[in-house]
C-alpha cells in the first residue's frame, strides 16, 4: 500500500511523543470547553489537513468556488501564508503574492468576482467579512482544519493518497500535525491525488483502513489538467499537453507534493526533467541562475511547465532571459471526483448552503417555501452537521 512510500525517522519518535502530548492537551482544552470554538450563523465550510505538506487544498477550494459562485455570494478566507502584510487584508486589483500570499492571489486572479481575504485570526477575519459585506452567503476557510477557534458547518479533511495519514506518525518523526484521532472532527474526508487507474479493491481497502465513523463521508479525487497558458505573453506556441510528445520539458515547482503531477506528465512528453523547490518558495537570483542552467541543458524543442501557484511568484521575477519567458507555461490543475461521487458531494454542499444562507438565490426557490423536515421558510439560519448526535 501507499504507506510504503512514507519515511518515518525512528530516531525522532521520542520527540514526537512530547509533541503529541502538547497537541493532545490543546485538543482537550477545546473538547472540554476551556478553549471556545465559535459558531457563526452564516455558512462556513473549512478545507484543510492534519499533515505538513500539500494535499491539494487550493484546487479543492476552487472546486467549491465553481460550484457555488453562480448561486451564492462567496468569500474565501485564508491565512495568506508567507505574505509580507499583517492583519486582515482584502484582495484587490493592486494585490500581489507578496501582500496576500500566492494561493489567495491565484484564486483572486481566477475568480475576480469572489471576495478573497486573508487573516491569521480566522474568527476576526469572519467577523470583518460579515461587517464589511452584508450579502455574503458562504465563507470558505482555506487551510483551517486545525484552526479550532472556528467551528465550521462543514469540516472537510484532505488526505494525500501518496501519504495516507493512517501510515504516518507525528512530527518530527513523521508529518502529522496532530494525532490520527483528529480525523474524527471531519464531516467529509477526501482522498486526494489518486491515480486515475485506481483499482476498485484499493477504494475498499483505503475506506476500511481509514476507519471512519458512520456520520463521516469519504470521497476520492484525482487531478485533471487544463490547457497550457504562457506566463509572460498573451499567446504561446503550445496549447495543450498533447503537443508536448516530442518536447523536452522542465517541470518547475515550488509546491509540497509534486509527485502525482510528475507521474501524470511523464508519459506525455519526450523527456521530463524536474526542478523542485520547497512549498511557497520565494525565488531569488540564485534560483534564476539554476533555472537558466537546467533549461539550457535541454535539447530542442523544449519548454518549462510550472503550476498556477508558482506562477504567482514567478511573474514578478526580474532577470529571467527572453528565451525562458518565451517558453514557460502554466499548467492549470482541477480536481475530479471518482466513483461517480460528484453529485453526492455537490448535493451535500449546496444543501447545506441552501438551508443556512441569508441571501442566496438558492433559498428563494418556490419549493424552498414549503416546510422541509420541520424547518419552515424564514427560520433563523443554523449550523448543519452530518453527525448523528
Amino acid at each position: 500500500m501507499e504507506g510504503d512510500f512514507i519515511k518515518i525517522n525512528r530516531w525522532l519518535q521520542p520527540l514526537s511523543w512530547f509533541y503529541g502530548l502538547g497537541v493532545r492537551f490543546r485538543n482537550t482544552l477545546f473538547e472540554t470547553g476551556f478553549l471556545k470554538s465559535r459558531s457563526f450563523s452564516i455558512p462556513v465550510i473549512s478545507v484543510g489537513n492534519i499533515t505538513v505538506g500539500g494535499t491539494g487544498k487550493t484546487p479543492h477550494v476552487e472546486y467549491l468556488i465553481r460550484l457555488l459562485q453562480d448561486h451564492s455570494r462567496v468569500a474565501v478566507l485564508s491565512r495568506g501564508y508567507k505574505r509580507k502584510s499583517h492583519g486582515f487584508q482584502i484582495a484587490n486589483g493592486s494585490s500581489t503574492a507578496r501582500t496576500i500570499g500566492d494561493e489567495p492571489f491565484q484564486m483572486k486572479q481566477k475568480f475576480p468576482k469572489v471576495i478573497v481575504a486573508v487573516d491569521k485570526n480566522r474568527v476576526h477575519g469572519i467577523e470583518a467579512l460579515n461587517q464589511k459585506y452584508q450579502d455574503i452567503d458562504v465563507i470558505l476557510l482555506d487551510d483551517a482544519f486545525q484552526h479550532r477557534y472556528v467551528k465550521p458547518g462543514i469540516n472537510i479533511l484532505l488526505v494525500d493518497y501518496h501519504r495516507l495519514i493512517i501510515y504516518d506518525t507525528l512530527l518530527p518523526a513523521g508529518r502529522l500535525r496532530e494525532p490520527l484521532t483528529g480525523k474524527n472532527r471531519a464531516d467529509m474526508v477526501i482522498i486526494t491525488k489518486c491515480p486515475k487507474d485506481l483499482k476498485p479493491m484499493e477504494y475498499r481497502v483505503i475506506t476500511k483502513a481509514m476507519d471512519l465513523y458512520p456520520y463521516q463521508q469519504i470521497f476520492f479525487t484525482t487531478l485533471e489538467y487544463g490547457d497550457l497558458k504562457p506566463i509572460f505573453k498573451k499567446e504561446g506556441t503550445l496549447a495543450n499537453l498533447e503537443q508536448l510528445k516530442n518536447h523536452h520539458v522542465l517541470l518547475l515547482t515550488g509546491i509540497a507534493s509534486p509527485r502525482q503531477m510528475k507521474e501524470d506528465i511523464s508519459p506525455m512528453v519526450s523527456k521530463l526533467s524536474m526542478l523542485s523547490f520547497p512549498d511557497h518558495h520565494a525565488f531569488n537570483q540564485k534560483d534564476i541562475e539554476q533555472i537558466s542552467s537546467e533549461f539550457a541543458k535541454l535539447p530542442s524543442p523544449k519548454c518549462i511547465i510550472t503550476t498556477e501557484k508558482d506562477a504567482a511568484r514567478i511573474i514578478g521575477l526580474k532577470g529571467l532571459c527572453e528565451e525562458i519567458k518565451e517558453n514557460i507555461y502554466i499548467l492549470p490543475v482541477r480536481i475530479k471526483f471518482m466513483l461517480n461521487q460528484e453529485e453526492k458531494f455537490n448535493d451535500n454542499i449546496i444543501g447545506y448552503v441552501r438551508k443556512n444562507s441569508r441571501n442566496s438565490i438558492l433559498v428563494k426557490r418556490k419549493d424552498d417555501n414549503k416546510p422541509k423536515d420541520g424547518n419552515h421558510s424564514g427560520d433563523r439560519p443554523r449550523t448543519i452537521s452530518f453527525r448523528n448526535n
